[in-house]
């Protein structure tokens, strides 16, 4: 088995008249589908947030590492005050907002040359498109992985689409979820967020608490919790069979 770090559920990605290209910088890793080919605009976008990001943490090199809220700083870049402020909303530290926030801020800059665009951070999602999108959900090696989607309506968009997982990727968790997938405008506190409920999970049972401890969170609009052959649903969502 391929590890799950080489990102092989792209080959799967298709969009229709969309035009998909890929674009590194350092540890942002991004796939984007747009309107047109925006490769360059893309990584314009990337630099712009990397060196907001970059610049603070050389003079607040804290802020790299906290786990817990971080203090408001007025005069901190737009990018770090929109992930300390996600992150405080959940109760984590900075750090497990950043590739939503990313997303976001890549996306809305490039909503301002196309009219559709995906941008995929690590799976994590900046979704706005004229049409009703399925979104695959990946779940390790659980049984359940790959067999449901959630569809995503035109009316819902744009959204952000984030997950976190105690047994796949690199992030952080202090839970056992093998994906938690979460809902909301703000890419940024659907991150966060995702990492935070799933810090709470730590047995199966916690399944049935997941959708009480998401109600306590201002603008998710829905989620879905796995845990091996297992799964929990809340909100605004419509799950499809892939």
């Amino acid at each position: 088995m391929r590890p799950y770090g080489e990102r092989t559920y792209r080959e799967r990605i298709r969009v229709k008249d969309l035009v998909s290209f890929r674009v590194v910088v350092k540890e942002t890793d991004l796939w984007v589908s747009a309107g047109r080919d925006l490769e360059k605009e893309t990584r314009d976008l990337v630099l712009d947030c990397r060196h907001q990001l970059e610049t603070y943490i050389r003079s607040h090199p804290e802020f790299a590492t906290a786990l817990l809220p971080y203090k408001e700083d007025p005069l901190a870049p737009a990018l770090v005050r929109e992930m300390i402020e996600a992150s405080r909303e959940v109760g984590v530290g900075p750090m497990a907002s950043v590739a939503g926030a990313i997303a976001q801020n890549v996306g809305g800059g490039l909503l301002k040359l196309t009219d559709q665009v995906i941008v995929e951070n690590g799976g994590d999602i900046f979704l706005k498109a004229s049409r009703d999108v399925t979104v695959s959900i990946f779940a390790g090696s659980s049984p359940l992985s790959e067999k449901l989607g959630l569809l995503i309506h035109v009316p819902q968009m744009p959204l952000g689409i984030c997950s976190s997982s105690g047994t796949v990727g690199h992030s952080l968790s202090r839970g056992i979820t093998d994906v938690v997938c979460l809902l909301s405008s703000s890419a940024a506190l659907a991150d966060g967020a995702a990492t935070a409920l799933g810090n709470r999970v730590k047995r199966k049972t916690d399944l049935e608490r997941v959708a009480e401890w998401a109600g306590l969170i201002d603008g998710i609009v829905g989620g879905v919790v796995i845990v091996k052959d297992r799964m929990a649903t809340w909100g605004d969502i419509e799950l499809v069979g892939l």
